[in-house]
């Protein structure tokens, strides 16, 4: 028996919860318990509710107890993913009770609070891969803050989940078919998983890159060359500031055993307010972990912004490149290619636990468009970065090599990946 999780707001929707809680046990088959857990304001008295409201804020409530009934909807909402975030961090590692197994699935169904709710519960708990589905009522809408970083799948219920109707039980049927399918599938992949690593005593070691679209020659030259040289399995993130998140957290996770930052552009938007920031915590992951760890600094010529009716009105007047219709560059210019230096240099500086496990590698150009015949060339912005990156790093015991070559030079590719090779301590195996 594994168990598949339904979170909801019993006291708003029950109806349509208990629905999909039918829908999803006729869809997952007798293999599967179904548990609704109620995550509202106030306790329901229903005996289709396995886990009741009071008991996550009695037994799971954080340091400081409230009166839920006495809070304010956003006060509520923040301490009923406290409460319920608890419920499921031991739920996960220990399974409902005895006679339920491994948790498959977790799918919630609601409107924008119901969704903000289940969306952070996803968020803090669970880890990348497992099947997470949440029917909203905005899921038209912006959903960056609600994925985030992670694999949360998004289905728009069209009408309101308030009241069953024709198309809302079409709409709920096809949510518990889809999270259905998808526990079967993480369960078989997880059998599989298991039986390949009793077959096979050398495993693959997963490595992490990141690219950017100027930069893409040059990581599908180390990821083709990793792959075809060593027991490899390359994980590549575009960087577009989820993306930069999600390796993060996947090295946090331990899903990655180390990584080349070939791209690291996500911290110029992160300094100049473009919309692929991802966030100050930037490069922190790797460091903290001590894992093998090669930094460049591709696509940091750049801010990305939306369509150019977009950019904001203090940088109309810079230099501004129309990638696609719907996203428009801007040349970082010296003093913002400073700050990009500061930050790399204090962020390895403050955070690497070993300083022998990093080394950053300097190209002479960071993208495609940055060459000198290229529509972002700019070399005294380029040398502002560099020399700010060379002289923090001087005597920190953190190795640092200047290449002659562009980011995208084929030889430049090869050789940072046998930079990362000679950390991992990895000899040729294929």
């Amino acid at each position: 028996m594994q168990s598949l999780i339904l979170l909801g707001t019993c006291d708003t929707k029950l109806t349509e919860l208990l629905y999909l809680k039918s829908r999803i046990q006729d869809s997952i088959g007798p293999g599967y318990k179904v548990t609704l857990v109620d995550v509202g304001r106030s306790p329901i008295d229903n005996k289709q509710i396995d886990i009741q409201q009071d008991t996550l804020t009695t037994k799971y409530a954080p340091k400081t107890t409230e009166d839920v009934a006495s809070l304010a909807r956003g006060e509520v909402i923040k301490y009923m993913i406290a409460c319920t975030s608890n419920w499921l961090k031991e739920a996960y590692r220990h399974g409902l009770h005895e006679r339920d197994g491994a948790i498959h699935g977790v799918i919630s169904a609601g409107g924008t609070g119901g969704t903000s709710l289940a969306s952070s519960v996803m968020r803090e708990v669970l880890p990348i891969g497992l099947p997470k589905l949440i029917v909203s009522t905005n899921a038209s809408g912006d959903m960056g803050p609600v994925v985030g970083e992670t694999d949360i799948t998004m289905m728009y219920s069209v009408c309101d989940v308030s009241g069953l109707n024709h198309l809302l039980r079409t709409i709920l049927s096809n949510a518990a078919g889809a999270i259905a399918g998808m526990a079967r599938v993480y369960g078989e992949s997880l059998s599989a998983s298991t039986a390949t690593a009793g077959e096979n005593e050398r495993q693959k070691r997963r490595v992490g890159l990141t690219m950017f679209g100027v930069t893409t020659p040059c990581v599908d030259k180390v990821r083709e060359y990793l792959e075809a040289h060593y027991e490899i399995e390359t994980f590549v993130f575009h960087c577009t500031g989820a993306g930069g998140r999600a390796m993060e957290r996947l090295v946090e996770e331990g899903m990655l055993e180390a990584v080349l930052d070939v791209t690291t552009t996500e911290i110029c938007d992160y300094i100049c307010g473009g919309v692929m920031d991802a966030g100050p915590k930037r490069l922190e992951a790797a460091l903290k972990a001590g894992i093998p760890y090669v930094v460049s600094v591709g696509a940091t010529d750049m801010c990305n912004f939306g369509p150019s009716a977009t950019v904001p009105e203090r940088y109309q007047k810079r230099k501004l490149f129309e990638h696609n219709p719907t996203v428009t560059l801007m040349r970082t210019n010296e003093a913002e290619c400073r700050a990009v230096g500061e930050f790399i240099v204090d962020k390895l500086t403050r955070f690497a636990k070993d300083r022998e496990m990093v080394e950053v590698v300097l190209p002479a150009s960071v993208s495609m468009i940055a060459t000198p015949d290229g529509p972002f060339y700019d070399a005294a912005a380029d040398q502002a970065l560099f020399s700010t990156i060379q002289i923090g790093l001087s005597d920190s015991g953190i190795r640092l090599t200047e290449d002659p070559r562009p980011i995208n030079d084929e030889g430049f590719a090869v050789d940072i990946a046998e930079r990362l090779i000679k950390l991992m301590g990895m000899s040729n195996s294929i």
